[in-house]
């Protein structure tokens, strides 16, 4: 993209100006300090009500968003009886707009997929040592699912055991697997598919994968603004993961912000944002298929729920070109 192009398009994007979170009902902002990185993370906590036991989900955000993300799908959990808990990343968050493309460029690198990592690890350090806290005892650790938009997506996968390939023994975990999330959903997965087979890099990197794993996309799901992976990319991941605990949404017309889940003005006027007319006219349908699929995969894969495990199997709602696979 040219420069002057892109310098436009941020002018206009709803991330140009960085929100400043309100005191709502249904959520409270909370900053937890790594003192080892000495890293401030902003975190949104949704509690669902009562005080019993509860499964939590985890949400990271893609390049340049903060807590908004995510913001759709986190009330739609609350409401069917989880915990969500919000991540914002610094570095690759809301803040690298002031330096426009270079920004960008910079919170893409792999320093900042890192960091993620990090981040991802020192949270649920967290959920464990604060288990016997009021309020944080509700907390099942033994059902925890973690999901995530686009960056986030790619931290989701890392966490589950994504490997990079000629790296490590063959059919290994990736060495940013983390043991404790039961179960992950990814909003806009993929991989950097610059040249190759795409089913064979797709096999290479999710194939050790053993957890239960979602893959949410759209025919419109495109490549975005830095290093981004293609379409073909996106829709390769559910083949390359084993058979058995894999599922896959394949929402047609949807495009990449269609699951970035954000309360935010639904088109962009130019640039890698801007809209496909097929996803603005259908964004209610999508983001009530996306709602209710993924509100049910995690009540089956971290709760046992087996009416929730009987709708997946046909779920309601999903238009003729969508396509839904399962196993």
């Amino acid at each position: 993209m040219q420069r002057r192009r892109f310098n436009a398009w941020i002018a206009a994007a709803p991330w140009a100006a960085t929100s400043t979170a309100r005191a709502e009902a249904g959520y409270r902002d909370l900053q937890w300090t790594d003192s080892r990185r000495g890293r401030d993370l902003p975190l949104r906590l949704r509690w669902p009500v009562g005080d019993g036991p509860c499964a939590l989900v985890i949400f990271s955000h893609g390049l340049g968003g903060n807590l908004q993300a995510g913001t759709v799908w986190a009330d739609a959990w609350q409401a069917a009886g989880f915990a969500v808990l919000n991540l914002q990343h610094p570095g690759s968050d809301d803040t690298i707009w002031a330096d426009r493309l270079r920004g960008a460029r910079r919170g893409a690198q792999a320093d900042q997929y890192l960091a993620r990592a990090a981040d991802a690890r020192f949270v649920l350090d967290e959920l464990e040592r604060r288990r016997d806290e009021p309020g944080w005892r509700r907390v099942r650790l033994d059902a925890i699912g973690f999901s995530g938009h686009s960056f986030g997506a790619r931290l989701t996968q890392a966490l589950a055991g994504e490997a990079a390939p000629g790296r490590g023994a063959a059919g290994a975990r990736g060495p940013l697997a983390d043991p404790r999330p039961k179960a992950f959903a990814a909003f806009s997965p993929g991989f950097a598919d610059r040249a190759g087979d795409v089913a064979t890099a797709a096999r290479q990197h999710f194939g050790a994968i053993d957890r239960p794993f979602l893959c949410l996309t759209g025919t419109e799901d495109e490549s975005m603004i830095v290093g981004d992976a293609s379409n073909a990319a996106r829709r390769a991941v559910y083949d390359g993961l084993p058979p058995g605990a894999r599922a896959e949404l394949v929402l047609d017309g949807a495009d990449h912000m269609t699951f970035g889940g954000q309360a935010l003005p639904r088109r962009a006027a130019r640039g890698p944002l801007k809209r496909v007319d097929t996803a603005v006219q259908r964004e209610a349908q999508h983001r009530a298929a996306i709602a209710a699929i993924t509100t049910d995969w995690w009540r089956w894969r971290l709760l046992g729920d087996a009416a929730a495990a009987e709708r997946l199997q046909r779920p309601a709602g999903l238009a003729a070109g969508d396509r839904w696979r399962l196993g």
